[in-house]
C-alpha cells in the first residue's frame, strides 16, 4: 500500500508540475492523433483525477490553436471537380508521379497539363507535395481536431466559447447551403493521368477522422449545449443518412472496406462511429464485429507483428497507424454495447491480440527504418493498452518516460485513465530529460524557444521543489 501512495503521490506532482507549465505557457503544439475515441460519458461525467489537471490544460491550449485558420470548406479549393461542382470533395493520391518522359512535348507543360497528359506512376510512401494544391483532406483533419478539442475544452471548462467554435465549424463543412460538403467521396484520391477523373477506394481514408467529428458532436449533445440545437443535430443526422448509404452501396466504399490492411481498418472506424451518431447502436456493433471477425483475424500473427503494414516502406509509421485504428474500432465496439463481450481480448487466426501487436510494436526501434520523426505515433496505442490490460510490472510507463517524459501533458493521458490509478500504475520515475522529439516542428515545444532566461528559471525552481518533495 505504501509503495502504491507513492507512486499515486508521484505522478500527482508530477502532473502538477506540467500542469504549472502549462499555466505559464508552455505548451506543446498540436498533434493530430491518427484517430482515437474518447468515450463521451467518461469526459462529461468530469470525474477526472488530478493526475490529469496538465492534460486538461493542455486540451484547452489546443483547443484554440486548432481552432486557427478554421472554419474550413470544400468549396474553398482552387480546383473544380469533374462534376463541376465545388461541393463534392476532391483529392489526389498522394504517392502517383507524373512520368512525362514519353509524351512528346515541344514545350514545358503547365501542372495541369501535366496531370492530365502524363502516366502517373506509383512510388510508396513518398508523397507528391503537389497534391496539397487541392487540400480538402488537409481542412478535413484541421476540421476534426479543432471539432475534438474544443468540445473536450468545452466539457472540462464549461466555455460556451469552445461549444461555439465546434459547433460552427461542423455547420460550415457539413450544413451550410453554401459551403456543404456532398455525402460522398467520388472524388477522393484521383490517381491522375490521362483519362482519370474518379477517385478511388483509398480515398475513404482521407476521412478516417470522422470519429473524431463524432465524439465531439456526442459530448455537444450529452452536455446540453445551446451552441447545438435541434435543427443543426436533425441537419447533421440527415447528412449522415445520405453519406452512411454511399459508404454501404459504392463500389469504391465496398472495394475500401475488403482493403485488409489500415485501410479496411480505417473504413471500419469511420462507419462505426457514424451508426453511432445516428444512435443505432446494434448496427455499430455489428459494423465491429464484421471487422473484428473478418479482416482483423490475418492482421497480427503469431508474436504480434502486423505482416501487412510491416512490409510498407515506413514499417514503424503503419504499424502504430493500423493499432490505432485496431484500437479505434475496439472502443467503439466497447461504447456502442458495453455488455457484449470485449474486443481488446479477440484474438487472431494465429491466436494474438491487439496488446501482442503493440507489444511487438515496441520492441522494434523506429531507427532500424530510419523513422525517428514517427516515433511518437506510437505512444498513444501504449496509454490506451496500459488503461485496458493494466502494467502491473511498469512496461508500458517505463516505455512512455523514457521515450516521451511529459506524457502525462498529452490530451490522450486524461481518456486513458485509469492509467495512474489502477494498481499503483504508470507512476513513471521523476527525471528532467528533455523531449526526444524536440527535432519534429510538429511536436516541438516551441513556446519555450521564446522565453527570457529568468523564465525559465522560474519553471526550473518549481520542479527542483517538486523533486525534493518526492525525494
Amino acid at each position: 500500500m505504501a509503495s502504491t501512495t507513492f507512486l499515486s503521490r508521484t505522478v500527482a506532482l508530477r502532473s502538477l508540475a506540467l500542469a504549472l507549465l502549462v499555466s505559464t505557457g508552455v505548451v506543446r503544439a498540436v498533434t493530430s492523433y491518427a484517430n482515437d475515441f474518447a468515450d463521451p460519458d467518461y469526459i462529461v461525467s468530469g470525474n477526472f483525477g488530478k493526475n490529469t489537471q496538465a492534460a486538461q490544460n493542455t486540451i484547452i491550449e489546443w483547443a484554440k490553436d486548432s481552432a486557427v485558420g478554421g472554419p474550413w470548406s470544400v468549396t474553398s479549393k482552387p480546383y473544380t471537380p469533374p462534376s463541376g461542382d465545388k461541393h463534392d470533395y476532391m483529392s489526389w493520391s498522394p504517392y502517383w508521379w507524373p512520368d512525362c518522359s514519353e509524351v512528346g512535348n515541344k514545350t514545358e507543360l503547365t501542372p495541369e497539363q501535366i496531370w492530365t497528359t502524363c502516366p502517373y506512376k506509383q512510388r510508396d510512401g513518398l508523397f507528391n507535395p503537389d497534391v496539397r494544391e487541392i487540400n480538402d483532406i488537409g481542412h478535413f483533419e484541421s476540421l476534426a481536431d479543432a471539432v475534438l478539442y474544443n468540445t473536450l475544452a468545452w466539457s472540462i471548462s464549461q466555455d460556451h466559447t469552445y461549444a461555439d467554435t465546434a459547433a460552427k465549424f461542423i455547420k460550415t463543412w457539413f450544413l451550410d447551403d453554401a459551403t456543404r460538403m456532398n455525402p460522398n467521396l467520388n472524388y477522393g484520391q484521383v490517381k491522375r493521368g490521362p483519362g482519370n477523373s474518379n477517385g478511388t477506394h483509398t480515398g475513404l481514408l482521407d476521412l478516417k477522422c470522422m470519429t473524431k467529428v463524432v465524439n465531439g458532436i456526442l459530448i455537444l449533445r450529452k452536455t446540453n449545449s445551446l451552441a447545438w440545437p435541434g435543427d443543426m443535430d436533425s441537419g447533421m443526422n440527415t447528412w449522415v443518412k445520405q453519406y452512411i448509404a454511399w459508404l454501404e452501396t459504392a463500389q469504391i466504399a465496398i472495394e475500401e472496406q475488403s482493403a485488409a490492411n489500415n485501410h479496411g481498418t480505417f473504413f471500419y472506424n469511420q462507419l462505426a462511429s457514424l451508426k453511432i451518431l445516428l444512435g443505432d447502436f446494434t448496427g455499430a456493433r455489428n459494423v465491429t464485429d464484421m471487422y473484428f471477425n473478418g479482416i482483423y483475424m490475418n492482421q497480427i500473427v503469431e508474436g504480434g507483428e502486423q505482416p501487412l503494414e510491416a512490409i510498407r516502406t515506413r514499417p514503424y509509421h503503419y504499424r502504430a497507424y493500423n493499432l490505432a485504428a485496431m484500437i479505434t474500432n475496439a472502443r467503439l465496439a466497447q461504447y456502442a454495447d458495453r455488455n457484449a463481450p470485449s474486443m481488446w481480448n479477440k484474438t487472431t487466426e494465429e491466436g494474438s491480440t491487439i496488446k501482442d501487436a503493440l507489444d511487438y510494436a515496441m520492441s522494434i526501434s523506429p531507427s532500424a527504418s530510419h523513422e525517428d520523426n514517427y516515433a511518437q505515433e506510437l505512444y498513444l496505442n501504449v496509454a490506451a493498452v496500459a488503461s485496458v490490460y493494466g502494467d502491473p510490472d511498469g512496461k508500458y510507463a517505463t516505455f512512455l518516460d523514457q521515450k516521451e517524459p511529459q506524457f502525462v501533458q498529452e490530451p490522450f493521458y486524461l481518456w486513458n485513465q485509469p492509467f495512474a490509478m489502477k494498481e499503483g500504475l504508470a507512476a513513471a520515475p521523476n527525471n528532467t530529460k528533455p523531449n526526444n522529439n524536440a527535432s519534429n516542428p510538429k511536436n516541438n515545444n516551441s513556446a519555450m524557444s521564446g522565453r527570457s532566461v529568468n523564465d525559465i528559471g522560474l519553471y526550473t525552481v518549481i520542479l527542483s521543489y517538486l523533486v525534493y518533495l518526492l525525494t
